[in-house]
């Protein structure tokens, strides 16, 4: 069976219990092969805002590549991959990618899903957005990107922080056709009578 690669990079905005749940529910998910990348500045917010080692993070993904590491093979489009998520996404990583200034491995993986046309996702954090922000994110989506800003739906009644980052992760996974633990969010079955 051919697995999915799923290329998810973190970047140092504020989230990043966003791209570890994302890691743990594709780990569950035998089809899908997930290629971790995540910046320094996103090592700087993983100490800050999380519990867990860089170690522990990086044992969830099935493959981790150096941020630096402008050679590696995701740097080609000749690797196929179903598509790629920056969770969190900073301003600097999107205005680099709007810009295709490919200076590390993250940038240059995101600018060969744009020339590949393939899906590429980024979970932009930031608040308020100014113009330039605004401008940034209209390019990326006129490239082909799709920009999906980590908001909180509350349709589903959550209980708990869990809850909240669990539905936004299940709904980037839905935008890349990949299961989710079915315990961990139930879609919106319409309005109560």
């Amino acid at each position: 069976m051919q697995k999915k690669k799923l290329v998810i990079a973190i970047t140092g905005a504020t989230g990043i219990i966003y791209a570890q749940r994302l890691l743990e529910f594709c780990a569950l998910v035998p089809d899908v092969e997930t290629h971790l990348i995540i910046s320094p500045a996103g090592q700087l917010t993983l100490k800050q805002e999380t519990n867990i080692s860089l170690a522990e993070l990086k044992a969830l993904a099935d493959y981790v590549h150096n941020y630096q590491d402008i050679g590696n093979a995701l740097s080609s489009g000749s690797v196929k991959t179903t598509g790629m998520v920056v969770v969190p996404c900073s301003i600097k990583t999107l205005s680099a990618i709007a810009n295709s200034y490919d200076a590390d491995l993250i940038t240059r993986c995101a600018d060969v899903h744009l020339k590949e046309r393939r899906r590429l996702i980024l979970c932009v954090r930031e608040t308020p957005l100014h113009l330039g922000h605004l401008r940034l994110m209209t390019q990326v989506a006129e490239y082909g990107a799709q920009i999906m800003p980590l908001v909180p739906a509350f349709y589903h009644q959550p209980q708990t922080i869990d809850d909240i980052v669990n539905q936004s992760v299940a709904r980037i996974l839905d935008q890349l056709d990949i299961a989710y633990p079915q315990e961990a969010f139930t879609p919106w079955a319409g309005l109560k009578g």
